[in-house]
Parts: structure tokens; sequence; C-alpha cells
């Protein structure tokens, strides 16, 4: 792995871990093990230009993960219990979901600069895509994907959030048993 993904893929764990204002650059390059100079050197506007690159490096790694998991299961329902699970199990093995959120980062986005906003905004926009194509896909009317996928990305993210401050994986759970019904009540009301 050359120098620049290295630092993406430890600034990253420390942005989801403490939060973008919680890192310290002097934190950053002791566990990157650069130098200040290096870490200019790949990002020269900084600890912002860092932040971006770690979204979008982890936009990518999600929205690769979700949509696998959505080609291989034959309805939303199935694909979302699935996307939940792996989610909960990481939760009870690790006790902290990195590397398949981003909420962690996003919580204080709103006090940094418009292009980090649009980084976390268009990461959003990605995984909403993924569930309206896959509802589709289901039958759903275009009409109905967009908030239906607005209500599972927010489900699902807030979720994961709950997770962190509760310290158990039972919101994921209770949203892996809810989902579906509401899934399945979206589509009895298009026939």
């Amino acid at each position: 792995m050359d120098t620049k993904s290295r630092i993406i893929d430890i600034a990253t764990s420390l942005f989801q871990q403490k939060g973008y204002l919680g890192v310290g650059l002097n934190e950053i390059l002791k566990a990157c093990n650069i130098s200040k100079g290096s870490l200019y050197h790949h990002f020269p506007n900084g600890k912002e230009e860092l932040l971006i690159a770690c979204l979008h490096s982890l936009n990518e790694a999600i929205t690769t993960h979700m949509e696998e998991i959505f080609q291989n299961y034959p309805s939303t329902q199935a694909a979302t219990q699935e996307m939940i699970e792996e989610l909960i199990v990481q939760y009870d093995r690790d006790g902290m979901i990195t590397g398949y959120t981003f909420s962690s980062i996003v919580s204080e986005m709103g006090s940094l600069s418009e292009p980090v906003r649009n980084a976390c905004d268009q990461s959003f926009i990605n995984i909403q895509e993924i569930y309206s194509n896959k509802l589709v896909a289901d039958g759903f009317s275009k009409e109905t994907t967009d908030s239906i996928s607005l209500m599972m990305t927010a489900s699902i993210e807030g979720a994961i959030m709950l997770c962190l401050t509760k310290k158990t994986s039972d919101p994921l759970k209770m949203i892996s048993q809810v989902l579906p019904n509401l899934l399945n009540s979206y589509n009895d009301k298009q026939i």
C-alpha cells in the first residue's frame, strides 16, 4: 500500500472513532509514522483535504459492498436484512461499526466547509440510489422510491448512531425487524 493510501486508511479509522474535531494533526502524523511535510506533500490543503479523501474512500468502500449485497439478494427486504445483520455482527464482535458508516464523522459536518459537506452529501446520495434501484427492481413505483430510500437511510444511519451511544446492537436488530414490515406495507399500498 502506498503512503497516501495508508494515510487515508489510518485517518479514516481515527475520524470514525473520534470524529473530525476530536483528531488532531499530530495524532494522525504519529499514527501514520510520517512527518508533517509528508502529510502536506500528499494533502497540500491539510487536514480538511485529508478528510475529503477519507470520505471519498469510505463512500467507495461502503457503496461497493452495498451494491454486492443488493445484487446478491432477490428483494430489497432480503438485501436490507442481510446488510443490517452484517452490521449487527460487526458491532457485537468489535463493539463499534467502522468501515461501514460515516455517521460519526458527519455529525459534526455542519461546522465545516462546503466541500466537506458536499462529500458527505454525495455519500448519502449514493446509498439512497442503491436502495432506490433495488426498490424499482422489486416493482415499487419511482415516485415512492425516493421517500422510501430516504427513510431507509435515515433509519439505518440513526440505528448505527444509537448502537454506538447505547453500546448495544439492539437498535439495528429492531430496525432489521421493522424495515421489512414497512417495505411490505408500502408495497401493499401500490398493488
